[in-house]
């Protein structure tokens, strides 16, 4: 039997329905300790909660130094070694096609890549001859020149790691935090106390931050890297680290710093902000320490891809940054500061400039950071013989000598020419910047500071009809991976290495380029071209196209950044 279904509306019996109530948005937990998340997220904050990762030393000196290679505890091998400037390299004879993660035990050699710290790049004749005998009895000769002031070896072998402390401790140098997820080593200026153009000398505070806090068990859990950049002027690449001081003067009180925080790179890059603050110079390390703080306790733990300072500050913006650095940690009000002056070029100290004391600093340019413990030996042996005792290196991968009498200053400058230390450059020797590449890192897709080392001279002839026109720097970054140890975003002309297409199948070294990066006056990221690749073997062709289209192209005095943004694509290709 059929039933009659009433269409009819409901009756009105004066009432409004009730508003169904939307679920709240669930949000993940970014894992941050200050919010009271402190089980670990992923791999990596599981091994530095099982064992402070600064405690790996004693295992080295009493287990794997005895035992070899094959005894190292994984989690020790490819994590907390770092915390004492170790990483393992990479094997020999495996291209880019086996680069990741997936491959890592095919790619880890039994051998070390070692950093040696160098706070404010600054060595005396003792440590760096020290340093040239260690690369040379341990480490096959290699020394690199970081663009970060450190010295990298390779081929350092676990059984030699105790010796090598003992004997950089007895100048006093070490490897302590040199990597891992901790303050690494503090940029500083090479020529601090003595350039007539820094606002002060902050040497002070950074030997003060070195000292309370490097190796302090309250600051080695960090997110992720921590990066420090402190000068009386802005010759430090402030804007890409996690946190920097820059001198300024302030109307009413006279030098001080001014305080940036959120800078980096890699594969999100994120300039430093200003946070508006004038610090005097004795409270520079206090407010290293709040800010170090805010990012162990407030820094994402959950993605390593986001665990950097940079996506803080994004996601809190530079006023809450503020706000928590004087009310939580600091507990009083900073004083509000001017902006410094920006510089129209890079401050690479290259060459010869007279100092406060009345002596000479000269900068001397290797290619790409290139040098050997042979190489550093006979710095050391040249330099005490011209009266110096102070050598510092630079962000920049370069070597400046100090304190040099007028009466030395060609014979120092002759001497070291012959081991390719220039003082007096050739354009391209002096602006190529490039990271280890696919020679000794596992994360490399192409070679790179072992093709600078061809590159430099090869565009000097290259370009030898238009050099001498050529009135403004322009700057080479050659980096393997996304992670950009060489900067290629911040770079005029910048390679990032990956695989590229050949154009018949093959999968073979290459770069995607990026144009027009800088810090500075044009602080920005350039210009990528859609789908714009070159092989490594095209560079040197690409290189000198682009820049023969710049000295075209240009108006008078226009920097390289400022053409290659207003540039038409094809001259850019």
């Amino acid at each position: 039997m059929s039933q009659s279904v009433d269409s009819s509306p409901p009756a009105d019996t004066g009432t409004v329905p009730r508003a169904r109530t939307p679920r709240p948005v669930k949000r993940r937990s970014e894992g941050q300790w200050a919010l009271g998340y402190r089980e670990p997220l992923n791999a990596n904050e599981q091994t530095k909660k099982d064992d402070n990762p600064l405690n790996v030393r004693a295992r080295i000196e009493n287990i794997y130094s005895k035992q070899g290679f094959d005894s190292i505890d994984k989690a020790d091998l490819r994590g907390r070694m770092r915390w004492w400037g170790l990483y393992t390299q990479r094997e020999q004879g495996y291209d880019g096609t086996y680069t990741g993660d997936e491959n890592i035990d095919l790619l880890e050699a039994p051998y070390f890549m070692m950093r040696v710290r160098c706070d404010a790049g600054a060595l005396n004749v003792e440590q760096l001859r020290t340093l040239g005998e260690i690369s040379t009895e341990f480490g096959r000769d290699t020394a690199d020149l970081s663009d970060r002031e450190n010295v990298q070896y390779h081929w350092i072998e676990i059984e030699n790691v105790p010796e090598i402390w003992k004997r950089l401790e007895a100048v006093g140098l070490k490897t302590t935090e040199a990597c891992g997820d901790c303050p690494r080593v503090v940029l500083g200026s090479p020529l601090a106390g003595e350039s007539f153009d820094e606002i002060l000398d902050p040497t002070p505070a950074i030997d003060e931050i070195v000292r309370r806090y490097i190796g302090d068990p309250a600051y080695s859990n960090l997110p992720r890297k921590f990066k420090t950049a402190i000068s009386g002027q802005q010759d430090v690449v402030h804007e890409i680290n996690d946190v920097a001081f820059v001198g300024v003067n302030h109307p009413e009180h006279g030098p001080g710093l001014d305080l940036w925080v959120g800078g980096g790179l890699s594969t999100n890059p994120m300039l430093a902000q200003r946070v508006g603050v004038w610090v005097p110079l004795d409270e520079v390390p206090d407010v290293w320490e709040a800010v170090v703080s805010i990012f162990r306790d407030y820094g994402y733990r959950r993605l390593r891809t986001k665990a950097r300072l940079k996506f803080l500050i994004k996601d809190w913006g530079i006023e809450k940054f503020r706000e928590v650095l004087e009310t939580e940690y600091l507990k009083r009000k900073l004083i509000d500061g001017p902006a410094p002056e920006k510089p129209a070029r890079p401050i690479d100290h290259i060459g010869v400039q007279k100092l406060r004391n009345g002596l000479n600093a000269i900068g001397f340019s290797p290619i790409a950071g290139r040098v050997s413990g042979t190489i550093l030996q006979k710095v050391a042996d040249a330099v005490e013989r011209v009266g110096s005792d102070r050598i510092r290196f630079t962000p920049y991968q370069k070597l400046i000598v100090l304190d040099v009498a007028d009466d030395k200053v060609e014979e120092l400058i002759a001497e070291l020419e012959p081991l390719g230390l220039q003082a007096r450059p050739s354009h391209w020797r002096r602006n190529l910047l490039a990271c280890s590449g696919i020679e000794f890192c596992k994360l490399s897709f192409v070679e790179t500071r072992k093709r600078s080392q061809v590159l430099a001279p090869e565009l000097d002839q290259r370009l030898a009809d238009i050099n001498a026109d050529l009135d403004v720097p322009i700057t080479i970054n050659i980096n393997g991976c996304p992670n950009s140890c060489g900067r290629s975003q911040i770079a005029d002309i910048g390679f990032k290495g990956q695989l590229v297409d050949d154009g018949a199948g093959n999968q073979v070294e290459g770069f995607q380029v990026h144009l027009g990066g800088s810090l500075g006056l044009d602080a920005g990221f350039g210009r990528k071209l859609r789908q714009h690749k070159v092989t490594s073997e095209e560079l040197g062709d690409y290189i000198e196209r682009v820049v023969r289209q710049f000295a075209k192209h240009r108006n008078e005095g226009e920097r390289f950044a400022e053409w290659a943004v207003r540039a038409d694509e094809e001259d850019l290709r």
